[in-house]
């Protein structure tokens, strides 16, 4: 299979995030292996470049960190949505994991 345009790559991405349910989050690489052709680092860039106008906070690296400067913001949403999170801040990935394979 032919590797997707960037545009067609970005939308694939912020599509994916988008689909991804309030109180749940997902992982960089989870999204990469979904969507497939790239990593989770294309799969950052891209939400870096293009990610403000989806659900952002509910991408998370493997560990449940969200990078620094965005901790309060995300930790809002976190707690409007009712994301499982551990006492040192981060997300509860083993109960808040969500797998994009599954759909909604």
């Amino acid at each position: 299979m032919e590797r997707p345009e960037v545009e067609e790559y970005v939308e694939l991405v912020l599509a994916c995030v988008e689909s991804v349910p309030p109180g749940r989050v997902t992982t960089y690489g989870a999204i990469a292996s979904h969507v497939g052709w790239y990593g989770p680092r294309r799969v950052g860039n891209v939400m870096s470049a293009w990610g403000g106008g989806v659900p952002w906070w509910r991408v998370v690296r493997a560990d449940g960190s969200l990078p620094p400067s965005h901790g309060a913001e995300a930790r809002a949403a976190y707690l409007e949505e009712g994301t499982p999170l551990r006492p040192s801040g981060r997300v509860d990935l083993p109960e808040a994991f969500w797998d994009p394979g599954e759909g909604t």
